[in-house]
């Protein structure tokens, strides 16, 4: 199968491609490498060096709203199915931008299903968690979504876009939450905390009580790629996160970072508003249909991602 995958150079994306790369596909990347107007632009070149070294796939500049280079790809390469991991990543950097991330997140992702309509057989849709707005542990896709923010709002609508072209062409959805591990920028929770306690600094925790359901971005690129690749998934929407039995509170996930880097100091704070409350959701449809099984727990993968930045002190150090 060949598979055009949007933000396929990404920390999530490039997991996703070197795992159907493996199991013998050939992909075509699309990727901006866009900085968000937030990521420190060093940073994201050294990052995607390590990333483009990771996989085979050819890699293409392109933006998602270009719809005469998209569809040249997609004919050119005869492609079966588009993978659109290409978006805003979160709520903090929508509000910077919300009417390029509209843009982006809106007309981009209706550009993508028009060309999937006339030349592909399946589209895949990575959405999030954020959909459900608050949410607590145990969650289903059977909830109804109640999205807070205008990230949650936008994903939920490219889901129903997504549904609403199932008339033409399978698709899947997927949701991910709280994803972490090697080669992130350091701009998420996780990277924030872990960094800030290699550098022996103040890990400033927004609302220690409140859950996360941390999940390795290997899990999560594995449950993509099985929602990618088996038709059992086809017009379906899956969680796809760790769940563990273990409930990790952002308190707990700061003082393990404490506890691994061997320094740092926590400040609890107030939560912040703009993010929903969550919990941990529950992901048997992905188990039972997909045979999705995520193997890393938040202890062992924190630990991981600790060793992995100790071999890449250019991330860092101060």
């Amino acid at each position: 199968m060949k598979y055009l995958v949007t933000g396929g150079l990404g920390f999530i994306g490039h997991n996703v491609v070197r795992l159907l790369e493996a199991q013998g596909h050939e992909c075509i990347v699309v990727d901006t490498a866009t900085t968000y107007g937030f990521i420190p632009t060093s940073e994201l070149i050294y990052l995607n060096s390590l990333r483009e070294k990771r996989i085979a796939s050819e890699v293409y500049r392109v933006d998602i709203r270009d719809r005469i280079l998209i569809n040249s790809l997609v004919l050119n390469n005869e492609i079966d199915v588009i993978v659109h991991l290409a978006s805003f990543p979160r709520q903090k950097v929508v509000e910077q931008d919300p009417r390029l991330a509209t843009d982006v997140m809106c007309n981009g992702l209706t550009n993508l299903l028009e060309i999937a309509r006339e030349h592909c057989s399946k589209f895949v849709y990575v959405s999030s968690s954020m959909v459900y707005g608050d949410f607590g542990s145990d969650t289903s896709e059977y909830k109804n979504p109640s999205p807070v923010g205008q990230y949650g709002i936008m994903k939920l609508m490219g889901e129903r876009l997504v549904e609403d072209y199932g008339r033409y062409l399978n698709y899947t959805i997927v949701r991910p939450s709280a994803v972490y591990g090697e080669l992130d920028v350091e701009d998420r929770v996780v990277s924030k905390f872990l960094t800030a306690a290699m550098r022996g600094e103040t890990l400033r925790v927004k609302g220690g009580g409140e859950v996360l359901d941390f999940t390795h971005v290997n899990d999560t690129a594995q449950g993509i790629v099985l929602a990618t690749t088996l038709d059992e998934a086809n017009g379906h929407t899956y969680n796809i996160t760790r769940s563990a039995d273990r409930i990790w509170t952002l308190k707990d996930a700061a003082e393990l970072a404490v506890s691994v880097a061997g320094q740092g100091t926590i400040e609890l704070l107030d939560r912040d508003l703009s993010f929903p409350k969550r919990g941990r959701l529950n992901i048997d449809r992905a188990r039972n249909d997909l045979g999705y099984d995520p193997k890393i727990d938040f202890e062992q993968g924190l630990k991981q991602y600790y060793e992995w930045y100790l071999q890449n002190p250019v991330l860092w150090r101060r």
